[in-house]
């Protein structure tokens, strides 16, 4: 069997795993002895977790059992996406807690898909099958990003691929590598307070007028007060 995984000990709390290449390219569902391994050695050390992908997809029911295993496993999971996280290593990604994606990486989704032979009724159940799947992959999808399911089935159906700008702003991923610390943005009330900062002081450059017979100071300075505003 060859592994399309890698585990390496940083420090004796740090660990790194790197998922490099198809998702069980040879055997996974059906056989006991590759997610067993996979588990075996995912449990045998504590500690934080820092997982690297690679990988253009493969077996979904081999990607949902390893999100599940990173998903209930107790340290914290950190997913770094340094090349292409596509299909179902897609759904592996959406189980970090923290998802870095590289500034050159990639990010895609789409329906799932499968071979069936046989009549209607058998094209009908593999469909459902189909479907059900779908529906499934959503909910990894749906619990990291927080879109609504329409919103994550439509680009599913278009086979949507993502820069890593496009991942962070739809909620798959929550940070760019080796981009600079965002400059905070300004809020709405920090907006209004700058405007009126803005406002106040181009009208302290406007020279008052000399008051006309009748007409106050205090009340020129209050209407001046309400422009500003």
């Amino acid at each position: 069997m060859r592994k399309f995984w890698n585990w390496v000990r940083d420090s004796d709390d740090q660990r790194t795993l790197y998922l490099n290449g198809p998702i069980a390219e040879e055997t996974w569902w059906g056989d006991e002895v590759t997610p067993k391994l996979f588990k075996d050695e995912l449990l045998s050390a504590s500690g934080d977790i820092t997982v690297w992908i690679n990988s253009p997809g493969g077996d979904v029911f081999a990607a949902a059992q390893i999100y599940n295993m990173l998903m209930d496993y107790t340290g914290k999971v950190t997913v770094k996406i340094d090349g292409l996280a596509a299909s179902a290593a897609s759904v592996i990604a959406m189980a970090g807690g923290d998802v870095y994606m590289s500034p050159v990486s990639m990010l895609m989704i789409h329906n799932p898909s499968t071979i069936a032979i046989g009549d209607s009724e058998e094209m009908l159940r593999a469909k459902a099958l189909l479907d059900e799947v779908k529906e499934s992959i959503i909910n990894a999808y749906e619990l990291k990003s927080g879109l609504s399911r329409i919103r994550l089935s439509h680009p599913m159906d278009a086979e949507t691929w993502m820069n890593a700008k496009k991942a962070v702003e739809l909620g798959f991923a929550d940070k760019i590598m080796f981009a600079a610390s965002e400059e905070p943005q300004d809020t709405g009330q920090g907006l209004i307070f700058s405007r009126l900062a803005v406002t106040n002081s181009l009208l302290g450059k406007i020279p008052k007028p000399k008051p006309k017979t009748g007409t106050p100071i205090e009340s020129l300075d209050k209407r001046l007060s309400l422009i500003s505003h």
